[in-house]
């Protein structure tokens, strides 16, 4: 069989992804095995693949085909969010460029549009993450809309309001002005920015008084309905059960007195506009005040807003302020920090609204989650120190606002027959509403053309904390086969910034519905973060497209990158160098196969004693190798575990082992060395199959003819066996040994195509095992071993054993001696210097530990060499 000279990634990871499709290897149905079950973080059917998506199913890879190749069924779940705020700005966009308003159409043409939108778009990332080589189940690709997952949003809705958890009321909500829908808490982000103080007065009515108020909002003086003071602040005593006048709007407003206003804050004053401010809602319930709202839904001012309607919020502020000056009731303008609201998804500055909303109670809900997590741990976070973020949100969480003013999701089976904010029943369609309505107004003369479905649509993440359960139809037929096998998964991969969006809500979903965890293990990725710290996006321009970093290093290759920059739950700092080396191992791996395929191979050639020795080293060190691996693993430290696979192939394999075993130039290995080479190699195999899929595949269909049984994908993964540490220590001594005897070949410009001796002065007593092995990689004619040191030659030490290569007649005599002695004189200085620094009382009490650590090592290894130039020079005198 022909190996091609260079390994050309773009075509094996084409070729192989497709002979696994076609071959259903990532396809799962419920067995005898154990299951292994992953679901994937659904992304956004907007989307296209981000530096993030690639880290976050690179790691869900590598679990998934790791856990194939151990023997269990496997089951990686793909899907896509329909995103429901993102999805409908998108499809709002795209009919403003053909001249269409969505406020033109009925839903069903807004959703016919959508629907479109999505079917050409909605597969794109699925698409991409197959050049990546992700292993999903993609038979079982779900959809957060479609019709058993929208039956089962449904039905939890429809079970949580008849359990008294889901209800409707007016609260102050987070509303997106751009989005036009309410926000849950969570979808706000609070940043800190430079704004004003504004301190404006207020006429005291029928007194020649005012009373000056600052505000970060003076826009919002349009909506004021009070003047708050505490009861304690002797300054404005006397306004007690006074009016002040609202500059511009020239409204008579009440003076009310409550303990909630700090009088060290601002002016010790506080206007009170219950529209648009939480705490200032609560204050006017408090005092049943009016309430005046001055916002449309896109944050321009509406009627109340007077000579304003129909301006931009931000506008306002700017001529509202001049105005005010130019009345004479701005008194000055302070510069102030503060926190301000935004639209995780729009980026919009977020205004707090009185509207009627969908809420669902979480008091009880949480509880099983917290002891799940911090308590029982049945569900494990890594790293551990997200329990603190978890735990700090979930005993101070609020009730969850689900409703959204969208018409892309999921519409709310919510049934009104009146205007009341309870005039509604609640049922999985218009007919089951029916009776309900009926039977709930007294008036059976009803008809289906009397009830009105609520036009809202739930939160993305309503369907979302279903995802473990409802992609097995867990909700619909809670006992089926599936749901009871695949149920609760193992694994879920995500990203810390959505640990309250949709991982805490999964786990409340899961004690809710199946009484049950919905996986075992959390693992959040870092972000990924350019070499200046930056978080990667399109507006910085700092993010590789990550298909055209495949076409350039090849998918292993940038999977490589990746996880080799990625340490545990730690941001990762991509640098595209690592990509290049991720490329350079591969070409590597292809190189060492090139050379094992070259050989020939002689049946009756006997098995020399060098490979005897070093197959038993590398079975040892692969053993010790596979442990560290497995408990990285068991930690979640993928890059620690791709980190040891890594120095395994490259240094002990390619390096070493090759090296140890390869035939004299010309000569045939025997077949019995061969045959554990190819064992050793596809053993390598499996170990980086997970980490590179394309490569090992490759290789391993090119190393023998393999049946569709035999695929590497499900070829089974190397056992633990116990091993002799012994080797491994050996070999390290004899490592430093060759490594010693080609640095004076180096230094004298010896060829290695020259043998020469070398004599043991074996202080240690080090074991013999791998001398035959030190003959070889040295090129000696004779290996012995001496009791004394052997004058006329030069030395070098390992441990406490002295080496000697007899150097007479090969070497200017006197210049080596002049060489070695200004080394020592050097060395001498350089430890008379490091013993001045140990001896400083005030450093060693003082430094921190590696620091001194380091220093007495700079002097013991000084102790050591000046004692090998001594032992030199004193051979060649």
């Amino acid at each position: 069989m022909s190996i091609p000279n260079t390994y050309n990634a773009t075509a094996v990871e084409e070729k192989w992804y497709d002979y696994w499709m076609k071959n259903n290897y990532f396809h799962s149905t419920p067995n005898d095995k154990e299951p292994y079950t992953i679901v994937i973080p659904p992304p956004n059917v907007t989307g296209v693949l981000h530096m993030g998506h690639m880290l976050n199913n690179t790691i869900q890879d590598v679990l998934i085909r790791r856990a194939r190749l151990r023997g269990y069924n496997a089951c990686w779940v793909p899907g896509t969010d329909h995103a429901s705020i993102a999805t409908e700005a998108k499809v709002v966009a795209k009919l403003k460029s053909e001249g269409i308003n969505k406020e033109d159409l009925t839903r069903e043409e807004f959703l016919k549009h959508a629907w479109e939108w999505t079917d050409k778009h909605g597969g794109i990332i699925l698409e991409q993450l197959k050049k990546l080589g992700a292993s999903c189940d993609w038979e079982r690709t779900r959809f957060t809309m479609e019709e058993d997952l929208s039956k089962s949003v449904t039905k939890v809705f429809v079970d949580l309001y008849n359990k008294g958890d889901i209800y409707r009321g007016y609260r102050m909500i987070n509303w997106d002005p751009e989005a036009k829908t309410t926000l849950s808490d969570e979808e706000v982000i609070y940043e800190e920015k430079q704004g004003n103080f504004y301190h404006i007065n207020y006429p005291i009515e029928g007194a020649d008084e005012v009373v000056t108020i600052a505000t970060t909002r003076p826009e919002t003086l349009l909506g004021d309905t009070a003047i708050c003071i505490n009861p304690d602040d002797e300054r404005y005593t006397h306004l007690k059960g006074k009016k002040a006048i609202v500059p511009i709007a020239n409204r008579a407003i009440p003076i009310i007195e409550d303990a909630y206003v700090d009088m060290e804050f601002g002016t010790g004053c506080l206007k009170i506009t219950p529209a648009h401010d939480p705490n200032d809602k609560e204050l006017g319930e408090k005092h049943n005040l009016e309430v005046i709202d001055i916002f449309n839904d896109d944050a321009s001012l509406n009627e109340n807003g007077l000579h304003y309607q129909g301006k931009d919020r931000f506008v306002v502020r700017k001529e509202i302020t001049k105005e005010l000056e130019e009345i004479g009731a701005l008194v000055k303008v302070e510069q102030h920090m503060h926190k301000v609201g935004t639209s995780e998804r729009t980026k919009a500055v977020i205004e707090p609204k009185i509207s009627a909303q969908w809420f669902l109670r979480m008091e009880e809900i949480v509880k099983p989650a917290l002891d799940a997590v911090l308590k029982d741990e049945d569900i494990k976070f890594y790293p551990k120190r997200y329990n603190n973020t978890y735990r700090h949100w979930l005993e101070n969480i609020r009730d969850w606002n689900i409703s959204r003013q969208l018409w892309w999701g999921h519409q709310i089976p919510a049934f009104f027959y009146g205007e009341g904010v309870e005039d509604f029943v609640v049922a999985t369609s218009i007919e089951e509403a029916l009776p309900l309505a009926q039977e709930k107004t007294g008036n059976a003369t009803l008809t289906l053309a009397d009830l009105k479905q609520e036009s809202d649509a739930l939160d993305t993440w309503f369907s979302a904390w279903l995802w473990p359960i409802s992609v097995f139809n867990g909700i619909n037929e809670p006992d089926n086969e599936e749901i009871n096998y695949y149920y609760p998964t193992n694994d879920l991969v995500t990203g810390p910034d959505i640990i309250f969006f949709w991982v805490a809500r999964m786990i409340f979903s899961g004690y809710e519905f199946r009484n049950n965890k919905p996986f075992s293990n959390v693992y959040f990725t870092g972000i990924v973060r350019d070499k200046q710290r930056r978080k990667m996006s399109k507006s910085l321009g700092n993010s590789p497209d990550p298909i055209e970093l495949m076409k350039q290093y090849g998918a292993d290759g940038v999977r490589v990158g990746l996880l080799l920059s990625s340490a545990a739950g730690n941001d990762l700092m991509f640098d595209e160098e690592l990509c290049g080396q991720g490329q350079k191992f591969a070409n590597k791996i292809w190189n060492a196969f090139k050379l094992i395929k070259g050989w020939k191979v002689a049946q009756e050639e006997a098995q020399p004693e060098t490979s005897v020795v070093a197959i038993k080293w590398y079975k040892a060190k692969f053993q010790k190798t596979l442990t560290e691996i497995d408990a990285n693993f068991e930690q979640y430290r993928l890059s620690d575990s791709l980190m040891s696979i890594y120095k395994l192939i490259w240094d002990d394999f390619c390096s070493w082992f090759l090296e140890m075993v390869k035939p004299a130039f010309g000569s045939p290995m025997d077949a019995k060395t061969y045959a554990a080479v190819v064992e050793i190699l596809e053993d390598n195999l499996k170990i980086l199959h997970p980490f590179m899929p394309h490569l090992t595949e490759e290789i391993w269909q090119l190393i023998t003819k393999r049946t569709t049984e035999e695929a590497l994908i499900i070829a089974k993964y190397p056992a633990s066996t116990n091993y002799d540490i012994s080797l491994i220590t050996d070999f390290d001594i004899a490592k430093e040994v060759i490594s010693g005897i080609r640095t004076i070949r180096k230094e004298k410009n010896i060829s290695f195509k020259e043998t020469i001796d070398l004599s043991v002065l074996n202080n240690d007593d080090s074991s013999k095992q791998f001398d035959a092995v030190i003959a070889k990689m040295g090129n000696l004619a004779n290996l012995t071993y001496v009791t004394t040191a052997v004058d006329g030659a030069l030395s070098f030490r390992v441990k406490s054993n002295e080496y000697f290569i007899p150097m007479t007649g090969a070497i200017d005599i006197e210049a080596e001696l002049l060489k070695l002695k200004e080394e020592l004189t050097y060395t001498q200085g350089f430890l008379k210097s490091v013993q001045k620094k140990l001896s400083n009382e005030r450093f060693v009490n003082n430094a921190p530990e590696q620091v001194v650590a380091a220093e007495k090592k700079k002097e013991a290894d000084a102790l050591a060499k000046i004692e090998t130039l001594e032992t030199s020079i004193n051979s060649l005198n």
